[in-house]
């Protein structure tokens, strides 16, 4: 469950989503307990269920690309150091050669991006606890909030207001279950997300 809702973050993150993706998660079903996470799941829903792929497309640019640069900056760098391509990147960049990833020669995004964190977590799900908390803590818990603050702040955020809030909501679960002992590891419900990056 964890590795598909980053991915779908990923996915989300990495274009505006097509008919196929907002079809499935208007018809998504979750378990409606009141938690801030049951709580995003509403939100993505009602959203995609009133979403224009063209608008979407629209919204997708303005916050994230813009001329010259978008109301959003989904890099790493820029939320710790107000630059692009500074440390952070080479931080990153030197933890995935010791994990043995690399970033795939069609991917234009420098690695501090967040679709690209959120495809590396969804990698690393399958790897020790140990290894996924390291990333995590080095690499997203330092600036998810400010980007997911941003996001909600920005002027055309319309659709991408339900995924900064799914966002923040799952990576602050990921953060508490990365600092304190785990009591349980059963899932309270279950989402299938496959092939979204393809």
């Amino acid at each position: 469950m964890r590795s598909d809702i980053y991915l779908l973050l990923a996915t989300l993150f990495r274009q505006a989503p097509s008919k196929e993706l907002l079809d499935f998660l208007s018809e998504l079903e979750f378990e409606d307990n009141g938690t801030p996470m049951a709580q995003a799941w509403s939100e993505i829903v009602h959203a995609s269920k009133n979403a224009n792929v063209e608008q979407l497309e629209d919204e997708y640019q303005e916050l994230f690309i813009g001329i010259g640069r978008g109301e959003v900056v989904p890099f790493a760098s820029w939320h710790l150091t107000g630059s692009l391509m500074e440390k952070p990147l080479a931080e990153i960049r030197t933890h995935l050669s010791q994990l043995g990833l690399e970033r795939s020669e069609n991917v234009k995004e420098p690695e501090d991006h967040i679709s690209a964190l959120c495809e590396t977590m969804a990698y690393l799900c399958e790897q020790p606890e140990s290894v996924q908390q390291s990333f995590f803590n080095r690499h997203l818990a330092p600036w998810y909030e400010r980007l997911a603050v941003q996001i909600t702040e920005a002027q055309h955020t319309r659709y991408y207001h339900a995924v900064a809030t799914l966002m923040r909501a799952f990576l602050s679960l990921e953060n508490v279950s990365f600092t304190e002992a785990k009591v349980s590891k059963r899932n309270t419900h279950k989402i299938e997300v496959k092939n979204l990056t393809e």
